[in-house]
């Protein structure tokens, strides 16, 4: 399928039909199928438009059944290989297998309860998160065939989700040194605002460090910008994976043109959000508008 690459972002653009999926060339090269989805290519409309993946944001369910069915189809499964948890922004992790497959794909009654990450060593097994500005996270052992995906905002960043995903991944033979990590969209730096409660809770769980990732807001006395990228970036490597192993994008969430470092836009683009429709339609951001809808992260440990 078409596929352009994004610059300096350690992410590709892949067409499916009408979806637009964004990949991590390093999770394909290491055997994994992984992929975030764009706006664009379902059949939900209003603040749900169109890809919405979530059934708990308010839209109608027949919708997001639909949008699943196509996600499903575009990544060459069934929604019945789904499986889906009731996200809490905690660091609940499910280890999952064949016998949880289809679990949430058409309604929350049969989720996976309370986990904001999910680990299976099973090929057939399509792991499901879903984000809006949250950071979606991909983890990959190709060599021991252990595959993970973590929802984490600043509450799970903070709980280090993604340290109890790589603990769980261990319990099932992975080796910290061989996992492949991809980190999608999330919320931009220049926009992430946060107030004294999140500080307070961000540098007593990080301490000096903190200092990395969230700085004053400079026009807003008692404010905070925090940098999702970089604090999960901090939290992965104290989980003993190697920091070149760890392959982040540069989009955020609503709108798609990449951030610099330092958390600025690196196009021209004016205003808080391009006047160009962004590719895909670009990514579902609560902080855009609310409600909102919710992309997916969807992955699978491909053949081996």
């Amino acid at each position: 399928m078409p596929a352009d690459t994004v610059p300096a972002g350690a992410t590709r653009w892949r067409a499916a039909g009408d979806l637009r999926l964004l990949t991590w060339p390093a999770l394909s090269a290491s055997g994994a199928d992984a992929a975030v989805t764009a706006r664009s290519g379902g059949v939900s409309s209003g603040p749900y438009a169109t890809l919405n993946l979530s059934l708990s944001v308010g839209d109608d369910q027949p919708n997001v059944v639909e949008n699943r069915r196509r996600l499903a189809a575009a990544f060459g499964a069934s929604p019945g290989e789904f499986v889906f948890s009731r996200q809490v922004h905690g660091a609940g992790v499910a280890v999952v297998g064949p016998a949880d497959a289809g679990a949430g794909a058409y309604t929350l009654d049969d989720a996976v309860p309370d986990a904001d990450a999910l680990v299976t060593s099973s090929p057939g097994v399509v792991l499901a998160i879903l984000a809006a500005d949250c950071a979606p996270i991909v983890l990959h052992d190709p060599v021991a065939g252990v595959l993970g995906c973590v929802h984490s905002g600043w509450r799970g960043t903070v709980a280090r989700a993604a340290v109890a995903a790589v603990a769980a991944m261990r319990s099932l033979g992975a080796r910290p040194s061989d996992i492949i990590v991809g980190v999608g969209p999330v919320v931009a730096p220049a926009r992430y605002q946060v107030g004294p409660d999140v500080h307070q809770s961000v540098t007593s769980a990080f301490g000096p460090a903190a200092a990395a990732f969230i700085r004053p807001d400079p026009g807003n006395a008692g404010r905070w910008l925090l940098d999702i990228w970089a604090a999960n970036r901090l939290v992965l490597r104290e989980a003993d994976v190697p920091d070149a192993q760890i392959h982040v994008t540069d989009l955020p969430t609503g709108r798609a043109d990449p951030v610099a470092p330092g958390g600025r836009s690196s196009a021209a683009r004016g205003g808080p959000f391009p006047r160009t429709p962004p590719l895909g339609g670009g990514f579902f951001s609560d902080r855009a508008a609310r409600p909102c809808g919710r992309l997916a992260l969807v992955a699978r440990i491909g053949p081996r």
